[in-house]
């Protein structure tokens, strides 16, 4: 009978998957990674500020303007005549200095990019791990439907078995009636578990952006490295947890914007060249030709107290990020902790449930041996019990098999390798 059951769950589990190629872990990563609308939004989002670092870097840069008129006058009265003034010019303009504002813009641009670089991170890692939880829980679905189906076959035999036996008079009413509740139960469990399936199918569809057309293979997906132990882990989220980055990020920034609304309390200056050609200036200027070189220096003294008011903000932004940097490093380190316990508690519990699983096969198989045999005192009452430990356990191994593998992926989040990159995902 021990036999018979293994035989039944591999036939169920291998030979629906040769039906058509297999969808696996690594396919639905893929999928996610390359096809989800959220990812692939934030990915624009970071190509639009990459324009904002070529902007911030143009104030360093000349201006060049072009720029020119004609216009006509008609003279009814005096000894002037009717003439056509017209004029062509070329300005140039370099700003000197600015108080280290455009300095610290640009500056505070690169961090914008950074930041924008580090949220795609976040975000990819959000939906990688979202990919392989509806891909598990998929998968879950799957066994729990198998599994409740080969109970059910098993309860239906039983309960044939047991009307036989109450003819016989081997057993009595009671016993029968067991054995149909049973089945009865086994039934609804299979409904629920069915329910489940169409679920977490709708789940799988939504977050890998591919339509299930294919089976859910066992997952083997394995190319990662994890860390060995917590203090590696620790070590790891130090650089490259991305919420500890952008929470770095936005301090850095701040630091910046204190400096740009400090630079308009500072004086600045700008140098400008203009060539203008002017013709029929007038009745007596036919043509001529104006060089200007200007420099200009400005310092704001007082601008009804607006400048003082925002470089008083730009302070206290600057505290405010400064705790909330604070507050991430003790965020993200509980993130690792709980991440690692996490991972080690459940491939402890998966342990233990494969030695439940074992034992649960034998016990069965020797209670039914025994109770279809006749020549001992055991119960269907006891045969019941037994397949319904063993049904349990069952699903249990394959709950603890789906904590185990989301628990990996989870302590990869945790210290900010759950990426494409790290993954060998295609880029």
């Amino acid at each position: 009978m021990k036999y018979f059951f293994k035989i039944l769950l591999v036939a169920i589990f291998t030979l629906g998957f040769n039906e058509s190629e297999a969808n696996t872990l690594l396919d639905s990563l893929n999928s996610a990674y390359l096809n989800n609308p959220k990812l692939n939004a934030e990915r624009a989002n970071v190509r639009a500020i990459n324009e904002n670092k070529q902007e911030a870097l143009s104030e360093f840069k000349p201006s060049v303007t072009i720029s020119g008129y004609v216009s006509e006058q008609d003279n009814t009265k005096g000894s002037e005549s009717n003439f056509k003034p017209s004029e062509q010019s070329l300005l140039i303009e370099q700003k000197i200095f600015q108080g280290f504002g455009g300095i610290a813009n640009f500056k505070k641009q690169k961090y914008e990019y950074s930041l924008a670089e580090f949220k795609l991170q976040k975000i990819e890692q959000e939906i990688l791990l979202s990919a392989v939880e509806v891909h598990a829980n998929l998968l879950l679905s799957q066994k729990k439907v198998d599994i409740n189906r080969i109970n059910i076959d098993l309860l239906e035999r039983q309960v044939e078995t047991d009307a036989n036996r109450l003819e016989k008079a081997e057993i009595n009413l009671t016993d029968l009636a067991q054995s149909e509740a049973s089945l009865a139960g086994a039934k609804a469990k299979l409904i629920s578990a069915q329910n489940d399936l169409i679920t977490n199918k709708a789940n799988f569809e939504k977050i890998i952006v591919k339509e299930l057309t294919e089976n859910i293979q066992e997952i083997q997906f394995t190319k990662f490295q994890l860390p060995k132990s917590l203090a590696e882990a620790y070590n790891i989220s130090k650089n490259e947890n991305p919420d500890l980055k952008i929470a770095m990020m936005e301090y850095e920034k701040s630091k910046q914007d204190v400096i740009i609304a400090r630079s308009d309390l500072a004086p600045s200056a700008t140098l400008s060249y203009k060539i203008a050609e002017q013709d029929d200036f007038s009745s007596t200027v036919q043509e001529r030709t104006q060089k200007t070189l200007t420099a200009t220096a400005t310092w704001p003294l007082y601008s009804g107290g607006s400048n003082f008011s925002s470089l008083r903000k730009a302070k206290e932004l600057k505290n405010k990020y400064d705790l909330l940097f604070q507050d991430s490093k003790k965020i993200t380190s509980t993130a690792v902790v709980n991440a690692w316990s996490g991972y080690q508690s459940s491939k402890s519990v998966l342990n233990s449930i494969k030695f439940q699983v074992n034992a649960a096969e034998i016990a069965n198989e020797g209670i039914t041996s025994e109770y279809e045999s006749g020549g001992s005192n055991r119960t269907t009452l006891d045969v019941i019990q037994s397949r319904t430990i063993l049904l349990d356990s069952r699903i249990n191994l394959a709950t603890s098999e789906r904590d185990f593998l989301v628990s990996q992926f989870n302590l990869l989040s945790a210290v900010g390798r759950l990426t494409g990159k790290q993954l060998n995902l295609n880029q």
